[in-house]
């Protein structure tokens, strides 16, 4: 008798579904005449608007203490420049290009551990750093085409999953204070300040025509991948523990990059696919036992 998957299992795997998805509607979207800051302006104004809604009306309060604002701060910084990197890089290369390179997040997570000293890795981690990094530099060099996009969609790609990582460790000292909703309505809210104030020009000059299939698309990124996946994700985290999810995560990069050749007929060349397969050798090579942060968006 086949096993019927537990409620967890089915939670992981909209989560991954739903970030692999969201690449490649994202790269349509701004390939369809949205211009980038004016997509993340709109976008994470919206996320925000429900995660407000949702925190007021579950726990009736939005209050941070006042010793927690640096890292709201912090992890608000890191979040802008994520989105900044995230929509220019989409611009600039190609969703299955990008999804590959995200596959690094963790070991820049686990970098990030080491500077800020809350963590001591083993030899096998630095093997797995190498693996991972020579992967990226293989894509890196595959990307050089018109198809894939240009050197500098990758190193936005890999700023990208540097800030992502980044903010995962910032924030995961409020995580055992204030709920998840609670969090991604004060930090997501701070940052996209400052990502208004930098898309005023965009915002200004945008074709705001762009038909219902761009619209839907959009609401879709932003109730998807960006509302309900933090919800799933961090009751799954509760279940099941970080480790175990995460490395079930680890498949979002490789089927995001899969989505993307598939429905964008995007190509990868096979220097590229090569890369992908070395970033996620090096993600298994330097597997840890605790892992605290989730895959970037």
């Amino acid at each position: 008798m086949r096993r019927r998957p537990s409620t967890v299992e089915v939670m992981l795997l909209t989560t991954i579904v739903l970030w692999s998805l969201n690449l490649t509607v994202s790269r349509y979207i701004l390939t369809h005449g949205f211009q980038p800051l004016a997509y993340a302006t709109v976008r994470y104004g919206l996320a925000v608007v429900v995660f407000i809604a949702l925190t007021l009306l579950l726990e009736r309060s939005l209050r941070i203490r006042r010793r927690d604002l640096g890292l709201v701060a912090g992890g608000a910084l890191l979040v802008y420049l994520n989105q900044i990197g995230f929509v220019y890089a989409l611009e600039r290369s190609s969703a299955s290009v990008l999804g590959l390179i995200l596959g690094a997040t963790p070991i820049f997570a686990a970098l990030a551990g080491v500077a800020l000293r809350t963590e001591t890795l083993p030899p096998r981690f630095w093997a797995g750093a190498v693996l991972s990094f020579v992967g990226v530099a293989l894509v890196a060099l595959g990307s050089g085409s018109q198809v894939s996009g240009d050197a500098g969609g990758v190193l936005l790609g890999l700023l990208t999953a540097a800030t992502w990582a980044g903010y995962s460790m910032v924030v995961t000292p409020l995580m055992s204070r204030y709920s998840a909703r609670r969090i991604s309505a004060v930090v997501l809210g701070t940052a996209w300040v400052g990502i208004a104030l930098t898309s005023v020009p965009q915002v200004r000059s945008q074709d705001w025509s762009l038909g219902w299939e761009v619209w839907a698309l959009l609401a879709f990124a932003t109730l998807g991948p960006l509302v309900l996946t933090n919800e799933l994700w961090f009751r799954s985290l509760d279940r099941i523990g970080p480790a175990r999810a995460t490395l079930a995560a680890n498949l979002q990069p490789f089927l995001a990059a899969a989505l993307a050749v598939v429905l964008l007929s995007e190509t990868l060349a096979p220097i590229e696919i090569a890369g992908g397969i070395l970033i996620g050798a090096g993600i298994l090579v330097a597997r840890r036992r605790r892992v605290s942060a989730p895959p970037s968006e």
